[in-house]
């Protein structure tokens, strides 16, 4: 199974497959979109839409999972974050993927058996659980990478208890 993990954002969409086989999880690639502050929304937007639906066409994952949208105390960074998961789950659905999304609590459960744990140590589960040589930066690949592990999880979790 191939697993594409999103951490949508607007200046920076953290991106992550991840392979499962048996027991094993492995990075197959992984990175970020960056945009520009300085460019209109609607640009930064499309470039977030053609760069994810291009991964898909090149990985053909088999499952797409993205981070859910947490209350933000910034109304308008929340709206824009959402726009951008918006266009994301598009290119998903383009591309005939259920969207399967998390909670940062889930997230954080899933790849560290504690919901509170702080980012340092998603990082090192993150690195540790892939085999990785080092943190993945920024963050927002690290947490990608993250998403898609936490999905792997899940996934498995459902099919043992017949809810896939």
């Amino acid at each position: 199974m191939l697993v594409l993990g999103i951490d949508p954002g607007s200046a920076i969409t953290g991106y992550g497959l991840v392979s499962e086989t048996g027991n094993k999880l492995t990075a197959v690639d992984y990175g970020c979109i960056r945009t520009s502050p300085s460019q209109p929304l609607e640009i930064r937007l499309q470039k977030i839409f053609c760069e994810i639906k291009n991964i898909i066409e090149r990985y053909k994952p088999d499952n797409f999972a993205v981070e859910e949208l947490f209350f933000n105390k910034n109304v308008r960074t929340a709206l824009i974050v959402g726009q951008a998961r918006g266009v994301i789950m598009l290119a998903g659905a383009e591309n005939g993927l259920p969207v399967h999304e998390y909670t940062p609590l889930q997230v954080k459960q899933a790849v560290v058996g504690y919901g509170r744990a702080e980012k340092a140590q998603i990082q090192f589960m993150v690195k540790t659980i892939l085999s990785l040589p080092e943190i993945p930066k920024p963050d927002d690949v690290a947490d990608a990478l993250a998403i898609a592990i936490c999905h792997t999880h899940y996934h498995k979790t459902a099919g043992i208890i017949g809810n896939r």
